[in-house]
């Protein structure tokens, strides 16, 4: 297992750990670096339906292994046990999170991240029901805001996300808004 301290460090320098085919751990510090500017996100139309219908109620760490799990549910995946057992580890000392989207069905999607200070590093997604990681990344960004956060790091832009106003950023750039945001004072529950 990653120690929750080494773990909380890296995050600190900008670094974060995956699990690879082989087994181990790599540690990556990508150039360019995605964030999600929480004063340009954007909700796309059809997600605002969605979000209208109320279908999703919004839950905050209810069940965060089982989101870990179904986010690392694929194919392939960097979720390995020692990734896992890691975050369990750090969420229980309460730097990790989970954002949960419920419906009728019981859990229906969420994301997970690490919250240290003002930044949140977002981890990863998953849907059972269609627009419920949407949702909780909309429940994400609305607490992020109302707590005084400042960063909000996805690690890689990709389309999915291009779509709620992601960016890519040089690396010295993000490591220039990292410094203060590790250094705030925001609660995330």
């Amino acid at each position: 297992m990653i120690s929750s301290e080494l773990l909380l460090e890296a995050y600190c320098r900008g670094i974060f750990p995956m699990g690879l085919e082989n087994g181990e751990i790599g540690w990556f510090s990508p150039d360019p670096r995605g964030i999600l500017p929480l004063d340009s996100f954007h909700i796309p139309h059809g997600l605002r339906r969605t979000l209208a219908k109320n279908r999703f109620e919004i839950r905050i760490n209810e069940q965060f292994e089982a989101v870990m799990r179904a986010c690392g549910g694929r194919e392939e995946t960097w979720i390995s046990d020692e990734i896992l057992a890691s975050y369990v580890r750090l969420h229980k000392i309460g730097y990790a999170h989970s954002v949960e989207a419920w419906s009728e069905n019981g859990l229906a999607g969420g994301l997970y991240g690490v919250a240290i200070g003002g930044a949140f590093f977002g981890e990863s997604m998953f849907h059972y029901e269609t627009d419920a990681s949407k949702v909780a990344l909309v429940g994400l960004i609305t607490r992020l805001k109302d707590r005084g956060y400042t960063l909000l790091d996805i690690q890689w832009v990709t389309p999915h996300l291009q779509t709620f106003g992601a960016i890519s950023i040089p690396k010295k750039e993000y490591l220039r808004l990292l410094r203060p945001a590790v250094s705030k004072t925001c609660r995330f529950v």
